[in-house]
């Protein structure tokens, strides 16, 4: 990689502002300026009693899901207020859905944490032979309030008693007008979109007025997984490039990117 690969390219970072410091930091250190969207916002909780009732039993189930990096760090840190200095069990078996997590989990001292050996999906998680047959299984969920359903229904489907640790909320940011500062000005080009959920591009997509839209459409878009792209090409989106979730994978997919235009 020469020293600066992404010179001159304005590249928005739209994952929450909690999660964008490593991927505005990777882009900046090849030479190009990270313009920070949030199109999610993360919230706290304000009733936390039922995350509170699930972790007095935490030793009452046989495996622990966490879906995302966000819910390892929220729910670590509300696990030692309510268990104090051993907010694990140490036999309690745990999953994450991509490195990002696992990572998160390590971090915390939680280790072995299975995690999917490619993609970072529920998809992925729900392919291991680990999850094949999980009938009569305790499985909690660690998770954001809302978002996709299919993990925990397809492991109820397979006979699994399914739970929801939920320990933040997920929201659209306020809207801002014109956000990526589309002014018809070469100062104020936007070269690449970096999104990291489906979540992410609807909010953005509704955050944008109609001019904003179309530069969307225009502007080359790198997403984490194929189903993101399936949707920004529902969308309309014309240049879409599935980078994979981390922040590494996001950062080689927008230098191989702009490599080829140069």
């Amino acid at each position: 990689m020469s020293e600066r690969p992404l010179a001159g390219r304005r590249i928005v970072v739209t994952r929450p502002r909690e999660q964008a410091a490593g991927l505005a930091e990777r882009i900046r250190a090849a030479g190009g300026e990270a313009v920070l969207i949030p199109a999610i916002e993360i919230r706290d909780l304000a009733e936390l009693g039922p995350f509170d009732a699930i972790a007095e039993r935490l030793e009452a189930f046989d495996c622990a899901i966490f879906v995302s990096p966000m819910a390892v760090r929220k729910a670590m840190a509300r696990l030692r207020v309510r268990r104090g200095a051993r907010p694990w069990p140490p036999a309690l078996r745990v999953a994450a859905i991509g490195r990002g997590s696992q990572r998160a989990l390590q971090e915390a001292g939680i280790v072995p944490v299975l995690v999917p050996p490619a993609r970072a999906d529920s998809e992925a998680l729900l392919a291991m032979p680990e999850f094949a047959r999980p009938a009569g299984q305790r499985i909690v969920i660690f998770r954001g309030r809302g978002g996709r359903e299919l993990l925990g229904e397809t492991l109820a489907e397979r006979g699994a008693r399914v739970e929801y640790a939920e320990c933040y909320a997920r929201a659209m940011p306020a809207s801002a007008t014109d956000p990526l500062g589309g002014d018809d000005s070469a100062a104020r080009a936007i070269d690449a979109v970096t999104v990291s959920s489906g979540e992410g591009l609807a909010n953005l997509h509704a955050l944008l007025d109609d001019r904003g839209r179309e530069q969307l459409r225009g502007t080359p878009l790198f997403v984490p997984h194929a189903r993101v792209a399936d949707q920004a090409t529902a969308l309309g989106a014309r240049k879409v490039t599935i980078a994979g979730p981390g922040d590494a994978e996001m950062l080689d997919a927008l230098v191989a990117y702009f490599r080829g235009v140069e």
